[in-house]
């Protein structure tokens, strides 16, 4: 006979206190403000507040388009999160496989540790080191520079330099703790595949190809699609702290704009109805790719 949910509920409470905070944190932050998106279809005022606000349709998105700034915005934001897909997502992949091949287990745990702790310093100490690696006076990257002959480059100044500096400092910090999920994977593989490629006469690499990636494949694929949903979601922070006037043709984004004309010069309802859409255009990504997946290959998220 089926448990009634009175029954489960008090046989599986341990696990139920558990997640209860995880439960609240979302309720609170992620759900509850999504009432506020209302706000993107009203001449919302602070004072005045939801009731009194006048309703204004579709105003502010038709606003954002004819904005000459949004084609540019869009184009930074898609920029920024394609290479940082491109390059970034392959790299803890890449790396998973290649500590799950070393054999000197105090090498390894070495490598692990060493990867894992960008991870954990605060963006604003990764962009202090960032500023302090590529100072035109006496940082370490320009002093390299002047050593080989070259002259000092303001990197920081130069808005062609800002999508390799992003791109480059996201791979750095996160490759390592992105790994876990990885090798979590290849763990999962049965060790006698290995022992029959190996029989076959595979070698290192032959293994790698017909087994390890195989086996990973589908902790890939799933990965992928969530990624794909965080593509347009470009961090505010790092990019706030190392953008500045010189960089914003290439490293305005729609978070800093959204910071600037929705926080900075009050406009909620514009910022709030352009972030809306940028959030359903990654829902959409999300979905498409989740459905080409679950078309041409046997893995979905759904």
């Amino acid at each position: 006979m089926k448990l009634s949910i009175l029954k489960q509920m008090k046989r599986d409470h341990i696990f139920l206190l558990m997640l209860a905070p995880v439960l609240v944190y979302y309720i609170m932050f992620r759900y509850v403000p999504m009432f506020g998106i209302v706000i993107s279809f009203m001449d919302y005022n602070l004072f005045k507040g939801l009731a009194g606000s006048e309703w204004v349709g579709l105003k502010y998105y038709k606003l954002f388009f004819a904005n000459p700034d949004a084609l540019v915005i869009i184009k930074n934001t898609i920029l920024l999160g394609g290479y940082k897909l491109l390059f970034g997502f392959p790299a803890p992949i890449i790396l998973a496989i290649l500590i799950n091949e070393l054999r000197n287990k105090i090498y390894k745990r070495v490598i692990q540790t060493v990867s894992y702790l960008p991870y954990f310093l605060s963006l604003v100490v990764v962009s202090s080191i960032i500023v302090m690696f590529l100072s035109p006076s006496n940082g370490l990257v320009n002093e390299l520079l002047q050593k080989m002959g070259f002259p000092a480059i303001n990197f920081l100044q130069k808005s062609e330099w800002f999508r390799t500096i992003y791109v480059g400092s996201e791979i750095w910090q996160h490759t390592g703790w992105n790994s876990i999920i990885f090798l979590a994977a290849i763990t999962t593989i049965d060790p006698q595949l290995y022992e029959a490629a190996k029989m076959d006469g595979a070698g290192r690499f032959r293994q790698i190809w017909h087994v390890t990636l195989p086996g990973m494949a589908t902790t890939v694929v799933i990965m992928f699609i969530v990624q794909i949903g965080y593509v347009l979601e470009i961090g505010f922070e790092k990019v706030f702290l190392l953008s500045n006037a010189a960089t914003y043709d290439k490293a305005d984004v729609i978070a800093t704009y959204v910071y600037r004309v929705g926080i900075l010069q009050g406009g909620f309802s514009y910022g709030t109805a352009i972030d809306l859409f940028m959030g359903v255009i990654g829902f959409l990504l999300v979905y498409l790719s989740n459905k080409l997946s679950r078309k041409y290959g046997e893995t979905s998220l759904w």
